[in-house]
């Protein structure tokens, strides 16, 4: 097993004045240099993996973007037992994945308390030894904090846009602000805080692309994760016009000049717009890769978006073909837990 090879520096991040002008004015190819170069120095050659794992897509929420978005009647709507579940963490721990992402809609079917018992299932699974990531929408301060008893080490909630107006109306009324506290509340809970925004959102203006990426820095995020608007054709946004992955690319190496020590996984939503597209974000200063380890008979309904990659591939043959994308880039798979480096530190 590959060892997360320690930090070899700790640059200083850029500050907004930095950020802003290089966002208006260095090329693609410059950026992407100098976010590759501090993601060495601080991370070094390995690129984190973590088990995603699509438990459920139900979901009540409507966003206009979403694939699964509660009047999507075209989705074929499932819940996967936990018995199987945990078969797939235990395959996927017995290959050596550290960290497993339990991600799915916001499903009532859900409560506190069937989270907190697979997380406990999970970690009895695992010995202990792996990591786990929620990503089970805005729940309360107390249910976070439950979560956080149960084992649970780390939450995603993606605030998608910083507009507060486009947040609005394309999240179904929802405030910008109840998501923001939502993840101040999992930072408080105890958890490592997670977040990300989609880029070419339909309304998007090049000053909400530069607010998303100084938001997060503001958050101090854990970790940050970003990719494409892709649009889904059976959702109000179908006919929205696709900007090109150059606009992921330069959000990933500004990200990782803002953030050096976040870590920042290359998307599938990258690979599935180009084929090289997570390849090109790890070349940019990602530093994390998900392969996706649902079993195969659930993976094609869950379509946050069309054309999504690995639908008929088991995750051990994605973490297979991850090792052979990367090492062109001298980049190497590694199988740590890899948790933020203010976690990692306290616990040297």
């Amino acid at each position: 097993m590959v060892k997360q090879e320690k930090m070899k520096t700790n640059p200083k991040a850029l500050g907004p004045a930095e950020l802003t002008e290089l966002f208006y004015n260095a090329t693609t190819a410059e950026l992407a240099t100098m976010g590759n170069k501090i993601c060495t120095q601080v991370h070094g050659r390995n690129v984190l993996l973590r088990g995603l794992l699509e438990y459920t897509n139900y979901c009540v929420s409507n966003c206009l973007y979403c694939g699964i978005r509660r009047e999507n009647r075209k989705v074929q709507r499932y819940r996967i037992k936990e018995n199987r579940l945990l078969e797939v963490i235990q395959a996927g721990f017995d290959r050596g994945l550290r960290t497993f992402v339990i991600q799915g809609g916001e499903d009532p079917c859900y409560p506190v308390e069937r989270i907190c018992r697979l997380v406990e299932a999970i970690k009895q699974k695992t010995r202990g030894e792996a990591a786990v990531t929620l990503s089970c929408g805005m729940r309360s301060r107390e249910e976070y904090g439950e979560m956080v008893q149960a084992g649970a080490d780390r939450y995603l909630i993606r605030f998608e846009t910083s507009d507060p107006k486009l947040h609005a109306c394309l999240r179904d009324g929802k405030t910008l602000k109840d998501r923001l506290q939502a993840l101040e509340d999992t930072r408080t809970a105890g958890f490592q805080t997670g977040s990300g925004f989609m880029l070419g959102l339909p309304g998007e203006t090049p000053e909400v692309r530069l607010e998303n990426i100084l938001l997060c820095q503001r958050l101090e995020l854990d970790m940050v994760g970003i990719g494409p608007f892709i649009p889904h054709p059976d959702t109000p946004l179908k006919h929205v016009k696709q900007h090109p992955i150059e606009d992921s690319i330069r959000g990933v190496a500004l990200l990782r000049l803002a953030l050096p020590q976040t870590h920042i996984p290359a998307t599938t939503a990258a690979g599935t717009l180009q084929p090289d597209g997570r390849e090109q974000m790890i070349a940019a200063g990602a530093n994390v890769l998900m392969p996706n380890i649902t079993p195969a008979d659930f993976k094609k309904d869950y379509l946050l978006y069309p054309g999504k990659i690995c639908l008929d591939e088991s995750g051990i043959h994605c973490i297979n073909d991850l090792s052979s994308r990367v090492r062109p880039l001298d980049r190497e798979l590694c199988f740590d837990r890899g948790d933020a480096p203010r976690i990692a530190g306290m616990r040297q």
